[in-house]
């Protein structure tokens, strides 16, 4: 299996990059409100064509009580016009269903997830649950089940940094309890920038004269410091 190319090591690069990503998913939030309208509005046509059937059914049923026991060719026209007009509804609603368009998948989400590149340095923060002592249903003692890691590429003053979130999984011994904190919220739902990296990017955005140096150079200036 190849792996995907990491992120680059350029402010500009990254930035582009972060855009981009929030562009597809502020296009793909508009595709399934429009999906979300269309469905609404169809089911709304079911239930009108639904409402009008019933509506029809207990017209005929009154027309045809008031025909009983006497001859009317007027009588006669409205219960077949109704008639029809029925046959044709529920011969509609069974050969016509309901198609709900399909919602073009993001570019976003196609691609694979690059790595964050190896050589930045990493911050571990470890989450752990409330009852990651003792189960919070039965009181049994809780041991470790597995974990879910999570990175986040964040920007402090002057360098960038990996934030690598640990949720441990514990599973208790005496029932099948199983506990994990929650995760952590982003600013983007399934981004990776963190909200300082996001931050420094909005901030440079809006100052353009203002020049970005690069991760190399960010490094570099470390090391002689």
């Amino acid at each position: 299996m190849t792996r995907a190319n990491p992120l680059p090591d350029d402010v500009e690069t990254l930035k582009a990059m972060l855009l981009s990503q929030e562009a597809a998913l502020r296009e793909r939030d508009a595709q399934v409100l429009k999906l979300q309208e269309t469905v609404d509005s169809q089911q709304a046509a079911l239930a009108a064509r639904a409402a009008e059937i019933e509506h029809l059914k207990l017209l005929i049923a009154k027309l045809r009580r008031m025909q009983f026991g006497r001859k009317s060719e007027k009588l006669d026209r409205q219960i077949e016009q109704l008639e029809l007009r029925l046959e044709e509804l529920e011969t509609d609603e069974g050969a016509a269903p309901v198609e709900i368009p399909k919602t073009p998948r993001a570019a976003v989400e196609q691609a694979p997830r690059k790595p964050l590149p190896e050589h930045l340095p990493r911050e571990l923060r470890t989450h752990l649950p409330e009852s990651a002592g003792k189960c919070s249903e039965c009181g049994g003692e809780m041991k470790p089940l597995g974990e879910d890691i999570a990175e986040q590429l964040e920007y402090v003053p002057a360098s960038f940094r990996v934030i690598r979130h640990v949720r441990p999984k514990f599973a208790c011994v005496c029932c099948d309890h199983i506990s994990q904190a929650p995760a952590p919220s982003r600013p983007i739902e399934r981004g990776l920038a963190g909200p300082g990296l996001l931050a420094h990017v909005l901030v440079s955005k809006f100052r353009p004269c203002t020049a970005l140096p690069a991760v190399g150079d960010v490094r570099a200036r470390r090391r002689r410091a």
